[in-house]
C-alpha cells in the first residue's frame, strides 16, 4: 500500500494550497474544522480560523505558490498528519518558504484540526556568512 493509497480522501493538500495563494476566503474555510487553531511560530500568534482567513485573505500583494514536498505520516492507523513544504512569492522580489504541520480532526471530513505554520525569507546568505566563503547553492531560484 503508497502513502497515496492511504493519504485522506477528503482533503487535497495542493487544493488547499492553491486557495491560501489565491486568497480564497470561500474555499479556505472548507478545509477547516470550525474550531481549528492556526499558529505562525515566527511571529507568535495563534488564530482562529476566521483570523487566520482573515489574515491570509487581506496580506497585501498578489501571491503566486508551489508545492515543493508533501509527507504524510500514520498515527492510529490511519494518516491524519501531513507536512508540506512550499515556496510563496509576489513577483516583487519577496519570497518565502513556509513549512506546514497540518493535523486532521477525527471526523470522517477530515478537516484540518490544527496547523502551524513556521515562515522564513528566501534570499541570500548573510554576509558575514559568505565572507567565510564556505557552503555553495543548495539549487537555482526562480
Amino acid at each position: 500500500m503508497t502513502i497515496s493509497d492511504r493519504m485522506p480522501d477528503s482533503i487535497d493538500i495542493y487544493a488547499f494550497f492553491d486557495a491560501v495563494v489565491k486568497q480564497d476566503a470561500v474555499r479556505l474555510r472548507s478545509f477547516f474544522e470550525p474550531d481549528a487553531t492556526i499558529v505562525w511560530v515566527n511571529t507568535n500568534e495563534v488564530f482562529t480560523v476566521d483570523e487566520y482567513i482573515r489574515a491570509n485573505c487581506e496580506y497585501p500583494g498578489d501571491w503566486q505558490g508551489r508545492i515543493e514536498d508533501v509527507q504524510c505520516y500514520l498515527c492510529f492507523h490511519d494518516y491524519n498528519r501531513i507536512t508540506v513544504v512550499a515556496k510563496v512569492w509576489d513577483g516583487k522580489n519577496n519570497a518565502s518558504r513556509v513549512v506546514s504541520f497540518i493535523e486532521l480532526g477525527n471526523t470522517e471530513n477530515e478537516l484540518i484540526q490544527s496547523m502551524v505554520e513556521y515562515w522564513g525569507d528566501v534570499g541570500e546568505p548573510p554576509e558575514w556568512r559568505q565572507k567565510l566563503a564556505i557552503g555553495k547553492r543548495y539549487r537555482d531560484e526562480k
